[in-house]
């Protein structure tokens, strides 16, 4: 297990009375939503197909017992086991072919912008505009996802390169709590005075990690990217949110898991062994998971002497609608309504790491001063990250 814990709200000294030099906040964010998007009639109309293709194809080896029978998916199923209803995609046709049942991509040259830079871009480009920023003003990019579509070179540098941001840029894969750790990252490269500007862009092309022939898990993934910049607050624009708290959390679980890597490869048509895509125990996970972030939560704000129950708005990772409305109980001490923990569930799906970024990104703005909120994340790792926010300006 590993526990971090960074910076007081009010103070200029954290750990062992080592001086802080910056102060970081988060002067703007960014959102790239794909077009394309699969509703889950959509979605269940060509996994029934394959599941008839697939009995059809297997009869007698089911009569004879040596072959399972696969079992219809349904919206109902799909809305409660989730709360999702929709999930936006780069690709939507291949996806909901039954011959295929998973996302085609035009192999790209080395010499074309990859497709994760390119959304990336587009979102931190929004949250550049947004703060008024100069791409010129940053001095690290960091690209923090749950999946990278190479091992290098660096997502981030090829980011940093399109935008024309000198300094320096790495990747970063905590799963679903990739944002939020990036952000702490961030803040910390602010605190020590190395950097005055750092972008955490989370380009999220999850549709191509997720197995869109299992019955338990082919709703879950949406595409997406998000950005955040996180600045000196010397620096920022007039509205943006200090940055009162990070802490991370990490505990080592096999509940969530990808076997998939250069080691270990899917097969071509990405339904080779199932562990190769995204796999999960998802009861074990809601069991240990709502109670870790609860605490986690609470915690945290009792550290910053704070009542949890005075946080104006939950911005909780989006992946699944139980989870939170458990977690925003226990930490409000009542069950939220949609003003105090907004979703993006419903539209969005599970986007990994961008999730609860694209909920702050789009349910921030209406706060007012002095507002306090919480950015928070948790999935495979296990991993967790909470992010306490105040409104200023």
């Amino acid at each position: 297990m590993q526990d971090t814990i960074t910076n007081e709200p009010s103070s200029q000294n954290s750990g062992e009375g080592v001086a802080l030099i910056g102060r970081p906040v988060i002067s703007a964010t960014g959102l790239f939503t794909p077009t394309e998007s699969i509703t889950n009639e959509e979605l269940v109309a060509s996994f029934n197909e394959f599941v008839d293709c697939h009995n059809a194809e297997n009869a007698e080896a089911i009569e004879a017992g040596d072959v399972e029978a696969l079992t219809y998916s349904s919206v109902e199923f799909i809305e409660k086991a989730s709360g999702i209803k929709a999930r936006h995609v780069m690709t939507k046709e291949p996806i909901l072919n039954p011959d295929i049942m998973a996302p085609r991509f035009e192999e790209r040259s080395n010499d074309e912008q990859s497709m994760m830079c390119e959304i990336g871009v587009k979102a931190a480009r929004q949250a550049l505009e947004r703060a008024g920023r100069d791409p010129k003003d940053v001095d690290a990019v960091l690209c923090a996802a749950s999946n990278m579509e190479r091992g290098y070179p660096a997502m981030a540098i090829e980011i940093q390169q399109a935008l024309g941001i000198e300094g320096f840029g790495f990747d970063m894969n905590v799963a679903c709590s990739s944002a939020t750790f990036g952000i702490q990252t961030a803040a910390d490269y602010v605190r020590a005075g190395n950097a005055k500007s750092v972008l955490v862009v989370s380009p999220e092309i999850t549709s191509g990690h997720l197995n869109w022939r299992d019955r338990d898990s082919h709703f879950i993934f949406g595409d997406v990217a998000t950005a955040v910049l996180v600045e000196d607050a010397a620096r920022a624009p007039a509205n943006h949110w200090e940055i009162l708290s990070t802490k991370l959390k990490t505990v080592f679980s096999n509940n969530i898991r990808n076997n998939f890597g250069f080691l270990n490869r899917a097969t071509p048509e990405g339904v080779g062994k199932a562990d190769k895509l995204f796999v999960q125990e998802g009861r074990k996970v809601f069991k240990e998971v709502v109670p870790m972030v609860a605490d986690m939560i609470i915690e945290e704000a009792k550290r910053l002497r704070m009542d949890p129950k005075t946080l104006r708005r939950l911005w909780l990772h989006q992946a699944n609608a139980g989870m939170n409305r458990l977690i925003s109980q226990r930490v409000l001490g009542h069950e939220a309504n949609d003003d105090e923990s907004p979703t993006v569930l419903d539209t969005y799906g599970n986007t990994s790491s961008a999730g609860s970024i694209i909920a702050f990104h789009l349910n921030s703005e209406d706060l007012d001063v002095g507002d306090t909120g919480l950015i928070c994340s948790f999935g495979a790792g296990y991993s967790a990250g909470t992010v306490f926010v105040r409104k200023i300006a």
